[in-house]
C-alpha cells in the first residue's frame, strides 16, 4: 500500500494535483476539505467542534484504509513546520500506514504567492471548496496565513527517505502527478 500526502500552502495546487495522480493510479484521494466541507454546515473547521469532528472523520478512515486491501490513498494537509502538533500529526498519520507495511511518500508543493491567489479564485476550487467561495474572506486568509505560519519546509529539514519537493508555479497538475507517479513508482 502506498500512502502519498500532499502537502503544501492554501491554494498551492494539492487538491487538484490529487485528483491527477488519482486518474493515473489505482490510489484513492480523500483531499482535506472532503472532511471540511462535510462538517462546516454545523460548525466552523476552527471551532473546537468541528475540529474535533473533522479530526475523528480522518482518523476512522486512516485506520480503515490502513487495513484495508486497497492500494493506497492520497491525503492533501496544510501542513504548518512551525506548529509541532502538524509534525506530530503527519508522524502519526504516517506511522499508522507504515505499521501496517505500506510505503509512505511525502509530495511538498510549492508556487509564487501570486499565482495562488490567482489559483484561490479558480471556478474548479470554488466547485470542490464551499468554505472558500467568500474570495474576499479566502484571500486574507492566504495571505494571513502567510504572515502567521511557515507551510513550506526549510532546505534539508525534511529527510524522509520517499520524498519530492516540487515547485509547480508554471507547471499543469497532470506534468506534477505524472512527475509523482514517477517518482514513487506508483
Amino acid at each position: 500500500m502506498k500512502f502519498v500526502i500532499i502537502f503544501g500552502p492554501q491554494a498551492v495546487g494539492k487538491m487538484t494535483v490529487g485528483q491527477e495522480l488519482e486518474k493515473i493510479t489505482d490510489l484513492k484521494l480523500f483531499h482535506n476539505h472532503m472532511t471540511i466541507e462535510l462538517v462546516s454546515p454545523y460548525f466552523s473547521y476552527g471551532s473546537p467542534q468541528g475540529k474535533r469532528l473533522v479530526g475523528l472523520f480522518r482518523q476512522e478512515i486512516f485506520e480503515e484504509v490502513a487495513k484495508s486491501n486497497l492500494p493506497g490513498l492520497i491525503f492533501t494537509y496544510v501542513w504548518a513546520f512551525d506548529l509541532e502538533q502538524d509534525t506530530a500529526y503527519i508522524r502519526s498519520i504516517s506511522e499508522l500506514f507504515s505499521s501496517q507495511g505500506g510505503q509512505v511518500c511525502y509530495v511538498e508543493l510549492e508556487a509564487d504567492t501570486s499565482e495562488r491567489l490567482d489559483r484561490n479564485r479558480s471556478p474548479h476550487r470554488l466547485l470542490h471548496k464551499a468554505t472558500k467561495r467568500n474570495v474576499e474572506w479566502s484571500e486574507q486568509d492566504l495571505l494571513e496565513s502567510i504572515r502567521k505560519y511557515r507551510l513550506n519546509s526549510a532546505p534539508g529539514e525534511i529527510t524522509h527517505e520517499h520524498y519530492i519537493r516540487i515547485n509547480n508555479t508554471h507547471k499543469s497538475p497532470k506534468e506534477v502527478a505524472e512527475a509523482i507517479k514517477k517518482r514513487f513508482d506508483l
